[in-house]
């Protein structure tokens, strides 16, 4: 008969897999493995980054249209004035605070991330950084970066 497997409370098993209760070596390999996982992330500074207010960089894209750079940016729950979006010459920054939002009770888990966040990108040519525009819609931080018509490309006919 497997008997449930005990886990410590807040341990990375009883996050992943809440309802586990099957024993047997297998369980207890794989809950070792999550522990050992669980220090190496502690040890390394890791963990804390997923909720405790250190910096984190967002998930972001660039693509390149005929006249900009486009950078889309997750910023899911940062409200508009906690993101400040700076051009110059070729660098693009974008950083900000992603707040923690009042609770009632205790807090028992969090993988959020909260605090400070920075995107940093290079542009590939000059840029106009007078007519960047930046839009945020749906937790999606879009901001366009003009190119300048000396990098902008240019159909070049072939005669014979």
């Amino acid at each position: 008969m497997n008997m449930p497997v005990r886990h410590r409370p807040g341990s990375l098993l009883e996050s992943a897999v809440p309802s586990l209760s099957w024993g047997g070596p297998i369980t207890s390999e794989i809950d070792e493995l999550f522990q050992r996982m669980e220090h190496l992330l502690e040890s390394a500074g890791a963990a804390p980054s997923l909720g405790a207010g250190t910096h984190w960089a967002p998930l972001a894209d660039m693509h390149e249209t005929d006249d900009a750079y486009i950078i889309e940016a997750e910023l899911p729950g940062v409200k508009r004035d906690d993101i400040d979006v700076e051009v110059s010459g070729q660098g693009l920054h974008i950083s900000g605070e992603y707040k923690q939002s009042e609770r009632e009770g205790v807090l028992r888990r969090t993988t959020r991330r909260t605090g400070s966040f920075e995107y940093r990108a290079l542009l590939p040519a000059d840029v106009k950084a007078e007519e960047v525009t930046a839009s945020l819609a749906d937790g999606v931080l879009t901001v366009s970066v003009p190119k300048t018509q000396a990098t902008m490309p240019r159909h070049i006919d072939i005669t014979t």
